[in-house]
C-alpha cells in the first residue's frame, strides 16, 4: 500500500476545485453569500467496464477511483462533499450537539471491564474520564495487587488521526507483550513487542500483518499472518524469532487459494498451534505441537461445502462441522486419528430447528452457543450427557459466551443483553446452577423500566417465509400509525443482527420513535438455510424481506407511512441502495454507511481487497448468469429518474473493505439521475477506514450527526 499522504487543509483543497471540474457549494469557501448550498458536481468521463464474456457497461465516474489516495482532483471533490455536508448540517448544529451530549451522558466514563484470570494474573481494560481509548492492565494473583499497565492506548494514540489495537498477546512466561496496531483504519497491522517490566519497545516491528499473534513456548518466537500489500489477502504464515533481522522470517505455510481467509491460534489445551483457513463455503485446519513445532497435520482435507472448526482439550479433538449437517453438529476424534473425517464420532447430532454456532471446552463439560427461533442461547453439555440451558426472561435477547480463558473451573461466564437491557456479564456454576451477576454496563440516566421490547413475525411476499422482527419503544407508545420509525437491516455473510443494547437509541426512543431490526434472509438468525436463501442467486430475497417488514410494520400501526427511515452499513449499505431503487416511496430517510453499492465492477476486479474471497457470497460476474443477476440489483447500476428519499451516505477514505470510490460514484450518479427528492449528503472521514473514526467519543459525534439529519428529515422534535 502506498504511504499515506499529508492531507491539505480545506482552503487549499477548495482552491483547486475549478481545475478539478467540481462545483463549489455556495458559501463553502467563505464568500459570505447567503445562497442555498449546492452539492458538488464531478465531471462525467465515460469509461468502459468490460466483462470477460463481452458485456460492456459505461461508468462515467470511474475516474474517482484512486488507489493511492493522492489524486488532487479526487481529494478536492471529497473535500467539497464534506463542505457541502457541513453547510447543509450547519442549521442543525445545536441538535447535533444536544444529541452528542445525550449519548455521552449515558457513558460511565471511568468504566472498566470484568477482570478475567489467566496464568496467575487478572487482566482487564479500563477507561479514564474524558479519554477516548482503553488502558489494558493486569494485577498479579489478586485485584488488590499493584497494577501493571500493558497498553496505555491514549498515550499511544496521541498525535495520530487514527489508532486501533487489533489484538494483544502476553508471552507464556508473562514477561513480553506483543500487539497489533493500525494507524489508518485499513487493517494492515504492525506487530510490536515490549518488555512489560521495563516498558522498552523492542526493535522487532513486523509490518504488513493481520492481527493474529501466537507466541511460541520458547518466549522468543512469534507466529503471524502476512497480508498482501494490495489485496490484503492473508497469504503466508511466518515466524519471527526476536532479535533476528527483518525480512528473514521463514514462511511456515502459504495459502494459494485466493478465496480463503487465514488465521492462526492455539487450541484450548495450549498444546497445539493451528492454522485455520476459511472461505464462504469451506474450511481447513492444520496443527502442530506447540512444544515441538514442526510439520502441520491437516485435521481433514478441505472440501467444497464442508466447514469445520476443531479444538483440542483433555486428550481429544472436538469438531463443530456442517458435514452432512446444514445447521452443524459436534463430533469428536482421538488425538492421534487426524487426517480424514472417517474416524469422527458424533457427539451432538444435527437438528433442523437448532443452529450450532460454537463450542467452548471445559474440564468435564462444554458450553455450546446455539440459535433457535432466531435467538441465541447457551447449552451446557456435561461429559456424562446431561444437558441444560441458561434461561432468559425477555422475548427478544442476545446471550453469548464471554471470556473463559481457563478450562479448569465449573463457572461459565456469559453476557446477556437486549434492546432494553445493557450488556450484563454473568457466571453460572454448571454443578449447582448458582448464577452470579458480575457486572451490568452502567448507563447513567437510563431506566430500562421506561422501555418495552417486542418480538413479532412478518410473512414475506411469498406467503410462506416468516421473518423475525425485534422492536423497542418507550412506554406509552400507541400503535396508532402516527409514529416515526427507524428500521435497521444487514442480511449478508450469515451474520446475524441480534437485539442488543445501544446507548444511542434512547435519544430516538425518548422522542417517540420506534426502532426495529429486520432479521432478513442472508443472515443466519434462522439457521444455515436462512443464509443460503439470501446469497448468490437468492440475494434479492434480502431486499424484498426488508421492504415487506416495512410494509407490515406500517400496516400494523407501528409507524406513519411517511415517517419511515432505514439504516444499514457495508453489506447493509448495499441493502439500503437496493431498497432505495426498488421502493423509494416507502422510505423518507435512508442512512447508508460505508455502502457496498457498485457490486458488479468491484467483483470483476480481483485486485480489490475481498473480491476473490467473496465469489461464493455474491457470485463471480465473470460467469454470465451471475453477472446478469448481480447487475439486476446493483444499486449503482439501477439508479433511475425517480424521487429518492433523503439520504446520508458515509465512508472512510482508507476503507479497505468497501473502497471510498463506491459511495463517491454512487452519490454523484444519484444526484445526476434522480428526478426529485433528497437531499443527498455525503460525509467522508479522511482519517478512517471501514469502522469509522477511532476513539469512543469521536464515534458518538458521527452518530449524533446522522441522528440529527434523521430527526430533522422526519420532523421529530419532541423529547419526553
Amino acid at each position: 500500500m502506498p504511504s499515506r499522504p499529508m492531507h491539505r487543509s480545506l482552503p487549499v483543497l477548495l482552491g483547486g476545485l475549478l481545475a478539478a471540474g467540481v462545483a463549489v457549494p455556495a458559501g463553502a469557501a467563505g464568500s459570505g453569500t447567503q445562497a442555498a448550498p449546492r452539492p458538488p458536481v464531478a465531471d462525467q468521463r465515460p469509461h468502459e467496464v468490460r466483462a470477460p464474456h463481452g458485456a460492456v457497461r459505461i461508468d462515467e465516474y470511474y475516474w474517482l477511483r484512486d488507489d493511492t489516495r493522492q489524486n488532487p482532483e479526487v481529494l478536492a471533490l471529497l473535500a467539497a462533499e464534506n463542505a457541502y455536508t457541513d453547510a447543509r448540517m450547519a442549521p442543525l448544529a445545536g441538535l447535533k450537539e444536544t444529541l452528542f451530549n445525550e449519548i455521552v451522558g449515558r457513558v460511565q466514563q471511568d468504566d472498566s471491564s470484568v477482570p478475567f484470570f489467566e496464568d496467575g494474573f487478572w487482566y482487564y481494560t479500563r477507561f479514564e474520564t474524558g479519554k477516548d481509548y482503553p488502558i489494558v492492565a493486569r494485577r498479579k494473583g489478586t485485584m488488590e495487587a499493584p497494577e501493571e499497565i500493558l497498553l496505555d492506548q491514549n498515550a499511544m494514540a496521541a498525535g495520530k488521526d487514527f489508532f486501533q489495537v487489533g489484538n494483544w498477546e502476553v508471552s507464556p512466561n508473562g514477561r513480553l507483550l506483543a500487539w497489533a496496531e493500525d494507524l489508518n483504519g485499513r487493517r494492515q497491522f504492525t506487530i510490536r513487542v515490549k518488555d512489560i517490566a521495563t516498558g522498552e519497545v523492542l526493535p522487532d516491528a513486523i509490518t504488513g500483518a493481520a492481527s493474529s499473534i501466537v507466541w511460541g513456548d520458547d518466549n522468543r518466537t512469534i507466529w503471524y499472518v502476512e497480508n498482501h500489500p494490495e489485496t490484503l489477502l492473508t497469504t503466508h504464515v511466518r515466524t519471527r524469532v526476536l532479535g533476528t533481522p527483518a525480512g528473514s522470517d521463514p514462511i511456515v505455510y502459504t495459502e494459494r487459494d485466493t478465496s480463503f481467509f487465514m488465521g492462526i491460534g492455539r487450541t484450548r489445551s495450549e498444546d497445539y498451534i493451528c492454522i485455520a483457513v476459511q472461505s464462504t463455503v469451506s474450511s481447513e485446519q492444520r496443527c502442530t505441537p506447540a512444544a515441538d513445532p514442526g510439520e502441520f497435520t491437516v485435521i481433514a482435507p478441505r472440501e467444497r461445502d464442508v466447514e469445520y472448526s476443531a479444538d483440542h482439550h483433555a486428550g481429544r479433538w472436538v469438531i463443530t462441522t456442517n458435514w452432512n449437517a446444514p445447521n452443524f453438529r459436534i463430533m469428536t476424534v482421538a488425538e492421534d486419528a487426524l487426517g480424514s473425517r472417517d474416524a469422527w464420532k458424533e457427539l451432538v447430532p444435527h437438528a433442523d430447528d437448532v443452529f450450532i454456532e460454537g463450542v467452548t471446552l471445559f474440564d468435564g463439560f462444554m458450553a455450546i452457543g446455539e440459535r433457535s427461533e432466531g435467538l441465541r442461547r447457551i447449552r451446557i453439555l456435561e461429559d456424562g450427557g446431561e444437558s441444560t440451558f441458561v434461561q432468559s426472561d425477555e422475548p427478544a435477547y442476545t446471550m453469548a459466551l464471554s471470556v473463559n480463558p481457563m478450562p479448569d473451573t465449573p463457572w461459565v461466564r456469559y453476557t446477556y443483553t437486549s434492546l432494553t437491557t445493557p450488556v450484563t456479564t454473568y457466571e453460572i456454576n454448571v454443578h449447582t446452577g448458582e448464577r452470579r451477576m458480575l457486572k451490568q454496563d452502567p448507563v447513567p440516566g437510563f431506566d430500562p423500566a421506561q422501555y418495552l421490547t417486542e418480538r413479532l413475525w412478518v410473512t414475506a411476499r411469498d406467503g410462506q417465509t416468516r421473518i423475525p422482527v425485534s422492536l423497542v419503544y418507550r412506554k406509552g407508545f400507541e400503535r396508532n400509525g402516527q409514529a416515526a420509525m427507524l428500521q435497521m437491516g444487514y442480511g449478508a455473510y450469515g451474520i446475524s443482527m441480534d437485539p442488543s443494547f445501544n446507548r444511542a437509541l434512547p435519544s430516538l426512543l425518548d422522542r417517540g420513535m420506534v426502532y426495529a431490526i429486520a432479521h432478513i434472509r442472508g443472515g443466519q438468525e434462522m439457521g444455515r438455510a436462512w443464509y443460503d436463501q439470501g446469497r448468490l442467486l437468492n440475494k434479492k430475497n434480502t431486499f424484498t424481506d426488508f421492504i415487506d417488514v416495512t410494509a407490515a410494520l406500517v400496516e400494523k400501526g407501528y409507524a406513519h407511512p411517511e415517517r419511515v427511515a432505514a439504516i444499514g452499513g457495508s453489506a447493509g449499505g448495499l441493502l439500503m441502495g437496493a431498497v432505495a431503487n426498488m421502493a423509494p416511496q416507502k422510505y423518507d430517510v435512508i442512512i447508508s454507511l460505508v455502502p457496498f453499492v457498485d457490486v458488479v465492477t468491484t467483483m470483476l476486479d480481483p485486485s480489490i481487497p475481498l473480491t476473490t474471497n467473496e465469489y461464493d457470497e455474491w457470485g463471480n460476474p465473470e460467469q454470465r448468469e451471475f453477472y446478469d443477476y448481480m447487475l439486476a440489483y446493483s444499486p449503482y447500476d439501477n439508479i433511475r429518474a425517480q424521487d429518492y428519499p433523503a439520504m446520508f451516505v458515509g465512508t472512510g477514505l482508507w476503507d479497505s473493505q468497501v473502497q471510498y470510490w463506491e459511495p463517491a460514484k454512487y452519490v454523484q450518479r444519484l444526484r445526476a439521475t434522480m428526478s426529485g427528492g433528497g437531499p443527498i449528503l455525503f460525509r467522508i472521514n479522511m482519517e478512517a477506514g471501514h469502522g469509522g473514526r477511532s476513539g469512543r467519543f469521536q464515534r458518538f459525534r458521527e452518530t449524533a450527526e446522522q441522528y440529527a439529519f434523521l430527526l430533522d428529515q422526519l420532523g421529530v422534535t419532541r423529547r419526553d
